[in-house]
C-alpha cells in the first residue's frame, strides 16, 4: 500500500513539474507590444514577473520600423520569488497609425546567396557527401568570391575544370567552409550535385500603408520556400502591381487559391525583410494602391479587440477593393509566441461564393536549378 502511495505522489510531482516546464518553454525570450498593451504571459501559481533593474532600458529601431524609435527592457520570469527561471526581452512599440488596404500584390524576392534545395548525383557520384551542406543552406561564397544568384554560381564552378572549390555556406545564422570537387557530366560541364535557388515570386495581399513612414506590410505570415519548408532568407526584393488570373475555392480540410501574374507588373515598393509575421518594406509609388488618408485609423492593442462581427479589405477583382463581413469568435490575449490575437469566421454570402472561405495567394519559390 504504501509504495502505491508512493508512486502515486511521484507520478503526481512530475505532472506538477511538467505542467510548470511546458508554461515556462511557452513564454518566449522576446515579446512585442503596443505602448499601453498590458504584459500578459498567462503564467500559472508560482510564476511571477519582476522588471530587471541591472538591464538599462534604451531605445533602438524596430525590425518593422526603422525610423520610429521602440523602447527595449527586461523583465525576469521567478519561481516563487526564489529562483530567477529566464529573462525576456519587452519591446513596445509607440502608438501609430495605418491605411487599412488589401489590395493584391505582387512580390519578388532574393535571398542572400544562393539557396540549396535538394540534391542529386552527377555521372553516378556524389561530390557534396562529406561537404557537410544540406537543404537549406545558403551558399554564399566561392573561392572567396560573393556568390548572390544562381548565374554567378554555375559560371564559377564551369570555370574550375574540375579543381576543388572552397565553398562558404550559411546555416541558421552561423557560417561555414568547407570544399567540394566538381564533377564533368557527359555535356562537357562541371556540376556540384546540388539543386539551388536564388528568389521567390508571387502574390499576396498587403495589410496596411503607414502614411508617416511610408511603409507597408504584407501576408501577415512569412514566404517559406516549397523544397526546404524554411522562412527564406532575403537580402532585398520587390513589391510590384499584379493582376488575378483565377480563383480557386476552398473546401472543408483544404483552402482554396488566388492564382495571378505579376508579368509585365509595375514597382511599386522596395522589400525589406520577410519575417514570421509578414513582408515589410517601403513604399515608393503609392498611386497605384488607391490609398485614402481620410481612411487612416489608430493601430488598437489587443485589449481593444472585442469578440463579434467586423469587416475586412479585399482586393478580388483587379483593383476593385472591397468590404467583406466577418467574425471575431475567440481572442487569443496571452499568445505571445505567434502573435496571432483572433479567430475569425467568414460569414459574408459574397466572399463565401467567390472563395468557399479563407483562400490562400500563390506565393512560391522560382525555377531551381541543378548545379
Amino acid at each position: 500500500m504504501r509504495k502505491i502511495f508512493l508512486k502515486t505522489c511521484l507520478i503526481l510531482f512530475l505532472l506538477i513539474v511538467l505542467v510548470y516546464v511546458t508554461n515556462i518553454s511557452s513564454i518566449p525570450n522576446s515579446i512585442l507590444l503596443f505602448k499601453g498593451e498590458e504584459l500578459n504571459l498567462g503564467t500559472i501559481f508560482g510564476l511571477s514577473l519582476e522588471e530587471n533593474r541591472n538591464y538599462e532600458t534604451v531605445e533602438a529601431s524596430s525590425i518593422i520600423d526603422n525610423e520610429n524609435k521602440i523602447e527595449k527592457k527586461k523583465v525576469t520570469l521567478r519561481l516563487f520569488d526564489l529562483i530567477n527561471v529566464k529573462d525576456i526581452e519587452v519591446n513596445t512599440i509607440p502608438e501609430t497609425t495605418v491605411v487599412p488596404l488589401g489590395n493584391s500584390v505582387g512580390l519578388k524576392l532574393y535571398t542572400s546567396g544562393v539557396l540549396v534545395v535538394g540534391m542529386t548525383e552527377i555521372e553516378g557520384k556524389k561530390p557534396y557527401e562529406n561537404t557537410g551542406i544540406e537543404e537549406g543552406d545558403m551558399i554564399v561564397e566561392i573561392n572567396q568570391k560573393e556568390v548572390t544568384c544562381t548565374s554567378e554560381l554555375l559560371n564559377s564552378v564551369n570555370s574550375s575544370n574540375g579543381k576543388t572549390l572552397d565553398i562558404k555556406y550559411v546555416r541558421d545564422g552561423e557560417e561555414y567552409v568547407s570544399t567540394i570537387a566538381p564533377i564533368k557530366t557527359k555535356d562537357n560541364e562541371y556540376k556540384l550535385g546540388l539543386w539551388v535557388r536564388d528568389g521567390a515570386a508571387g502574390i499576396g495581399t498587403i495589410s496596411y500603408y503607414e502614411p508617416s513612414t511610408n511603409k507597408f506590410a504584407a501576408l501577415g505570415h512569412g514566404i517559406i520556400d516549397i523544397d526546404t519548408e524554411e522562412l527564406i532568407n532575403i537580402s532585398s526584393g520587390e513589391l510590384i502591381t499584379s493582376k488575378i488570373s483565377s480563383i480557386v475555392k476552398g473546401e472543408k480540410g483544404v483552402p482554396g487559391e488566388i492564382k495571378g501574374t505579376i508579368v509585365n507588373g509595375e514597382t511599386i515598393g522596395s522589400v525589406g525583410i520577410n519575417t514570421n509575421f509578414g513582408i515589410y518594406g517601403d513604399i515608393t509609388n503609392n498611386s497605384k494602391l488607391g490609398i485614402d488618408r481620410n481612411n487612416e485609423i489608430e493601430v488598437a492593442n489587443r485589449e481593444e479587440i472585442q469578440e463579434g462581427k467586423a469587416k475586412i479589405l479585399l482586393d478580388l477583382e483587379n483593383g476593385v477593393r472591397e468590404e467583406y463581413e466577418i467574425e471575431i469568435t475567440k481572442i487569443y490575449r496571452n499568445n505571445n509566441v505567434n502573435n496571432k490575437s483572433m479567430l475569425i469566421k467568414v460569414t459574408d454570402p459574397k466572399l463565401l461564393e467567390l472563395t468557399g472561405g479563407i483562400v490562400q495567394r500563390n506565393e512560391r519559390g522560382t525555377n531551381s536549378t541543378k548545379q
